[in-house]
């Protein structure tokens, strides 16, 4: 459930009314109308209905540069719905506003970043050459990997080009960088290369992309249904950032053979993410909200989903031949 808060001109409270009465939200409210023509009013809805609301209310955004509308989480409210309507609210998707401003923090390639990065890698690095698998997941967890994944698959469900930019430039840069790193360790730190944690990260298959796959679709549904981030992240971790870190530890040993099977499956990896991601997207509903927008973003759409799957296909067709 939700509360929203509307600031607009007075004027458009007949507009704002005509959106609850069509939505049929379980309370609306108007205020006082301030000496400067502004007034508040105020939407009780359930969370399956909140998105059509948002789409309605951004024409009188357009409108009214000076207008604002605050959507407000409800933790509880009595009387408590019935259980079929509480269903209904824990399965409905969350907003497309909710959801971009849930990954666009993690997009933003700072400093901050650069050392989750930095740290998950050596930790991940060690745990490889010690074959310590509790080291390894540590690692993941440290790694802020999903969001620019999540990130980069909303960006083409909604049409956001600059989202989409942005979301590849951190999680290349995120990528290169565990590859760095762990190809100084591997250069500079004489170690055991015949862990069986890492010579794992360097065989890839086809189960390789199904954990991929499911990696990524996981991660979806846990920003569009509120599933636990924490455990997702470790799942996209899991796929991207222990053969990122194997690549590394193999080219600065100077095992290329190992560091190309470890580069194949991390390629596997991420493009089997972004698909699967992109595709419960879609399955989600994630659309733009303009019918221009939903026409630009449909043929974006098809271009990003065909180029993923010929991607996939390109690289089974390395995987059989090395094998």
């Amino acid at each position: 459930m939700k509360y929203i808060e509307i600031i607009a001109n007075a004027k458009s409270a007949n507009t704002v009314s005509a959106i609850a009465d069509k939505a049929k939200v379980q309370d609306f409210r108007l205020g006082v109308v301030g000496e400067d023509g502004m007034q508040q009013m105020w939407l009780l809805l359930s969370d399956e209905k909140l998105q059509a609301v948002l789409d309605s209310l951004q024409n009188i955004l357009k409108a009214e540069p000076t207008a604002r509308v605050v959507v407000l989480a409800v933790e509880m409210s009595l009387p408590q719905p019935e259980e079929k309507k509480r269903q209904q609210e824990d399965g409905a998707t969350a907003a497309r506003e909710a959801l971009y401003e849930g990954v666009e923090k993690g997009v933003r390639l700072d400093i901050n970043f650069m050392i989750l990065v930095v740290l998950a890698a050596l930790v991940a690095s060690v745990g490889l050459m010690k074959n310590n698998v509790a080291v390894v997941i540590g690692a993941m967890v440290i790694a802020p990997l999903l969001a620019p994944n999540l990130a980069l698959s909303l960006g083409s469900a909604i049409g956001d080009l600059s989202l989409i930019r942005k979301s590849i430039q951190t999680l290349g840069s995120g990528i290169l960088l565990s590859i760095a790193v762990s190809a100084g360790l591997g250069l500079f730190w004489p170690a055991d290369m015949n862990s069986h944690e890492l010579i794992s990260r360097t065989n890839v298959g086809l189960d390789s992309a199904v954990l991929a796959l499911a990696s990524g679709a996981a991660a979806a549904l846990s920003l569009t249904t509120g599933l636990s981030s924490v455990l997702v992240g470790v799942m996209v971790a899991v796929a991207l950032l222990p053969p990122a870190v194997a690549m590394g530890l193999m080219l600065g040993s100077g095992h290329m053979t190992l560091a190309a099977g470890a580069g194949l499956l991390l390629l596997v990896n991420v493009v089997s993410v972004n698909l699967a991601s992109k595709i419960v997207f879609d399955i989600k509903g994630i659309r733009p909200r303009t019918y221009a927008e939903k026409g630009k973003a449909r043929h974006a759409q098809m271009v990003y989903i065909l180029g993923w799957l010929v991607s996939l296909g390109v690289l089974f067709l390395l995987i059989y031949i090395r094998r």
